[in-house]
């Protein structure tokens, strides 16, 4: 099974897709175009990318090979973060501490454009403050304490480091012995925000076109995209496919794809909990993750419903069992739940870089591309957009503190990266059990 294919059955169960109208499907392109700038994935990346150079007068035109927000930006764990999925010592130790700092105070804004998107266009997207990051043993709760005094000293956040009574008043669960709770971190149904994006560009005067394949890319100056055949003429790209690109578009930018990888991960929604089962299992409503590297994640929907999320693969196939096995999960934090009735299963996959670390850069003085979020993209696809935006209008220099970092590609070719990257998270699987 492809990954495109896998993506699709999956994802026929979505909560995300059962509980949202969305709009009528756009017009695929079907003439020839000339715009200043050609946005590729109408996820997003590409969303906020074009929202922000819009603003600047740029004339944007997005292509997206499926349906807006149909990949992994309409269907994740709906966690808006400060930070990076790498955490900050890999920054530190190739950035240096004033850009690393730099880096950490952009992720935080990252959050913030979220709120301001919401907040200014009154968009429905059931923004939820408050994230909370637990510790399933005491060997997890040293690095947890570890994590906590970092953020400290990076500093912009409200913190709470919680155990024992402190942490049973935001979580309900045995499952854990300590906690980190933050306030600017928050969760939303990420394909209600998607989709309102969508209406903000197109409000802006971005053209977006649904079904419209990327086929080929000649670099040019000016840059020329083939699309449904069809000639596009850009002064500018911006590759904001992430793992999708190569799914749909393998022709378009080889050299970047090794990058990144396709992980699955899926998600399960229960019925709506009563209102007093939601109270007293997660009193402040905050979106939880531990710290595990193969994590849970998990949040209360607007209705109530428990979104539960963990389990990955690292091929394209669907892991067996997989609804079984997921609420066998959340019955391990929530015994209360054995007999919660579960609706929706669903998943697809993300993008993760070998670092964990964001991955921005050029191809070309004039094409950009975004990719590398590895799990943390709901909220940094904002500020990549912006930074690609500020770079493409003629200030670079936050754009450049993400270029600067190395990116490795991962092992083995098209052939063998699969399973030695299978064969790496096993290996992190044992020491999260141990």
């Amino acid at each position: 099974m492809s990954l495109l294919d896998s993506d699709t059955q999956l994802n026929r169960n979505s909560y995300y897709e059962a509980t949202v109208q969305r709009p009528a499907e756009l017009a695929p392109l079907n003439e020839t175009l000339q715009v200043d700038v050609a946005v590729v994935g109408g996820g997003l990346a590409g969303l906020s990318s074009a929202i922000e150079l819009a603003q600047r007068g740029h004339q944007v035109a997005v292509f997206e090979a499926d349906r807006v927000g149909s990949g992994a930006s309409g269907r994740n764990g709906g966690q808006a973060l400060v930070g990076f999925a790498s955490g900050q010592a890999e920054l530190h130790a190739q950035l240096g501490a004033a850009a690393a700092q730099q880096a950490w105070a952009m992720s935080i804004e990252a959050v913030d454009i979220m709120r301001a998107r919401i907040q200014a266009s009154g968009m429905d997207a059931q923004w939820q403050p408050g994230a909370l990051t637990v510790a399933v043993s005491q060997r997890k709760q040293r690095a947890l304490r570890q994590e906590f005094d970092a953020m400290l000293k990076h500093g912009g956040l409200d913190l709470s480091w919680l155990d024992g009574q402190a942490l049973q008043a935001h979580l309900r669960s045995d499952a854990y012995v300590a906690g980190i709770y933050e306030t600017v971190s928050g969760h939303v149904h990420p394909l209600r925000y998607t989709l309102g994006l969508l209406a903000l560009a197109q409000k802006l005067g971005v053209k977006v076109y649904e079904h419209s394949v990327v086929q080929a890319l000649d670099m040019g100056p000016p840059a020329r995209l083939r699309v449904n055949g069809q000639e596009v003429r850009a002064d500018f790209v911006v590759l904001a496919g992430n793992c999708s690109l190569p799914a749909w578009s393998p022709a378009v930018a080889p050299r970047v794809h090794e990058r990144i990888m396709p992980v699955g991960t899926y998600m399960i929604a229960t019925s709506p909990l009563s209102a007093t089962q939601a109270a007293e299992l997660m009193p402040t409503r905050a979106a939880v993750c531990d710290n595990n590297f193969v994590l849970d994640y998990y949040r209360l929907g607007a209705d109530n419903s428990l979104l539960f999320g963990g389990r990955v693969s690292y091929t394209t196939r669907t892991p067996a069992r997989l609804a079984q096995r997921m609420q066998q999960r959340m019955v391990t934090v929530f015994p209360s739940l054995r007999d919660q009735p579960v609706h929706y299963l669903w998943g697809g996959f993300v993008d993760i870089s070998m670092n964990r670390a964001p991955d921005f850069g050029r191809i070309a003085p004039h094409v950009y591309y975004l990719q590398g979020f590895s799990g943390h993209g709901l909220a940094l696809t904002g500020l990549a957009g912006r930074v690609v935006a500020e770079a493409i209008h003629g200030q670079a220099d936050r754009f450049d503190v993400f270029a600067r970092l190395r990116h490795h590609r991962f092992p083995g070719g098209a052939r063998w990266r699969t399973p030695v990257l299978a064969l790496g998270m096993a290996f992190h699987r044992l020491r999260d059990w141990l």
